[in-house]
Protein backbone atom coordinates (compact mmCIF):
# COMPACT_ATOMS: atom_id res chain seq x y z
CA UNK A 1 0.00 0.00 0.00
CA UNK A 2 1.71 3.70 -0.61
CA UNK A 3 2.44 6.07 2.41
CA UNK A 4 0.83 9.06 2.12
CA UNK A 5 4.63 10.96 2.35
CA UNK A 6 5.48 8.49 -0.46
CA UNK A 7 2.01 10.15 -2.55
CA UNK A 8 3.72 13.54 -1.08
CA UNK A 9 6.96 13.18 -2.89
CA UNK A 10 5.71 11.87 -5.90
CA UNK A 11 3.36 15.07 -6.12
CA UNK A 12 5.97 17.55 -5.75
CA UNK A 13 7.99 15.97 -8.30
CA UNK A 14 5.62 16.07 -10.56
CA UNK A 15 4.63 19.91 -9.67
CA UNK A 16 8.56 20.57 -10.25
CA UNK A 17 8.35 18.88 -13.50
CA UNK A 18 5.52 20.69 -14.80
CA UNK A 19 7.03 24.40 -13.08
CA UNK A 20 9.75 23.32 -15.62
CA UNK A 21 7.90 23.23 -18.62
CA UNK A 22 5.54 26.16 -17.95
CA UNK A 23 8.24 28.12 -17.57
CA UNK A 24 10.22 27.10 -20.69
CA UNK A 25 6.85 27.51 -22.77
CA UNK A 26 6.47 30.85 -21.48
CA UNK A 27 9.98 31.84 -22.24
CA UNK A 28 9.80 30.80 -25.63
CA UNK A 29 6.44 33.05 -26.13
CA UNK A 30 8.03 36.21 -24.56
CA UNK A 31 10.97 35.32 -27.40
CA UNK A 32 8.69 34.89 -30.17
CA UNK A 33 7.02 38.57 -29.03
CA UNK A 34 8.23 41.57 -30.65
CA UNK A 35 9.49 44.33 -28.28
CA UNK A 36 12.17 47.41 -28.43
CA UNK A 37 11.31 50.53 -29.57
CA UNK A 38 10.60 50.28 -33.09
CA UNK A 39 7.49 48.55 -31.73
CA UNK A 40 4.41 49.95 -29.62
CA UNK A 41 1.56 48.09 -27.40
CA UNK A 42 -2.07 48.09 -29.51
CA UNK A 43 -5.05 47.13 -27.36
CA UNK A 44 -7.83 44.79 -29.12
CA UNK A 45 -10.55 46.35 -27.80
CA UNK A 46 -12.85 43.73 -28.10
CA UNK A 47 -10.77 41.23 -25.59
CA UNK A 48 -10.07 44.09 -22.77
CA UNK A 49 -12.01 43.39 -19.93
CA UNK A 50 -10.45 46.69 -18.14
CA UNK A 51 -9.04 44.61 -15.15
CA UNK A 52 -6.26 47.13 -14.84
CA UNK A 53 -3.47 44.30 -15.38
CA UNK A 54 -1.68 46.30 -17.69
CA UNK A 55 -2.01 49.74 -16.40
CA UNK A 56 -0.05 48.06 -12.76
CA UNK A 57 3.29 46.77 -14.80
CA UNK A 58 3.47 49.42 -17.37
CA UNK A 59 6.34 51.96 -16.05
CA UNK A 60 6.30 53.86 -18.51
CA UNK A 61 2.55 54.98 -17.75
CA UNK A 62 1.93 54.42 -21.28
CA UNK A 63 -1.32 52.80 -20.08
CA UNK A 64 -4.50 54.55 -19.49
CA UNK A 65 -8.28 52.83 -18.74
CA UNK A 66 -11.49 55.01 -20.31
CA UNK A 67 -15.53 54.25 -19.66
CA UNK A 68 -16.89 53.64 -22.95
CA UNK A 69 -20.38 52.05 -23.50
CA UNK A 70 -21.37 48.45 -22.81
CA UNK A 71 -21.63 46.28 -26.29
CA UNK A 72 -24.32 44.13 -24.64
CA UNK A 73 -27.83 45.59 -24.60
CA UNK A 74 -28.92 42.50 -21.85
CA UNK A 75 -26.21 43.43 -19.85
CA UNK A 76 -26.42 47.13 -17.50
CA UNK A 77 -22.94 47.76 -16.24
CA UNK A 78 -22.76 51.38 -15.14
CA UNK A 79 -19.02 51.46 -15.95
CA UNK A 80 -17.40 49.56 -18.60
CA UNK A 81 -13.32 50.38 -18.62
CA UNK A 82 -11.40 49.63 -21.59
CA UNK A 83 -7.43 49.91 -21.75
CA UNK A 84 -5.37 52.52 -24.46
CA UNK A 85 -2.07 52.94 -25.08
CA UNK A 86 -0.35 55.91 -24.97
CA UNK A 87 1.80 55.81 -28.04
CA UNK A 88 4.45 58.33 -27.30
CA UNK A 89 5.45 57.31 -23.89
CA UNK A 90 5.25 53.29 -25.17
CA UNK A 91 9.10 52.32 -25.09
CA UNK A 92 7.85 48.66 -26.62
CA UNK A 93 8.85 46.49 -23.30
CA UNK A 94 6.29 43.94 -23.95
CA UNK A 95 5.32 44.07 -20.11
CA UNK A 96 1.47 44.47 -20.77
CA UNK A 97 1.48 42.11 -23.30
CA UNK A 98 2.38 39.29 -20.77
CA UNK A 99 0.52 40.90 -17.98
CA UNK A 100 -2.93 40.52 -20.20
CA UNK A 101 -5.10 37.80 -18.66
CA UNK A 102 -7.24 37.83 -22.00
CA UNK A 103 -4.42 38.50 -24.77
CA UNK A 104 -5.90 41.82 -25.44
CA UNK A 105 -2.65 43.19 -26.06
CA UNK A 106 -0.54 42.81 -28.98
CA UNK A 107 3.05 44.55 -30.23
CA UNK A 108 2.52 46.27 -33.75
CA UNK A 109 5.24 47.91 -35.57
CA UNK A 110 5.42 51.92 -34.56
Amino acid sequence: MTKVGDVLKRRAVEQSKIRVQLNSVRAEEEALLKGGEDTVAWVKEELCIGCDQCTIVCEDDAIELYDTPLASPIMDVDVNRKARILRDPCTGCKICVLACPTDAIIMIDR
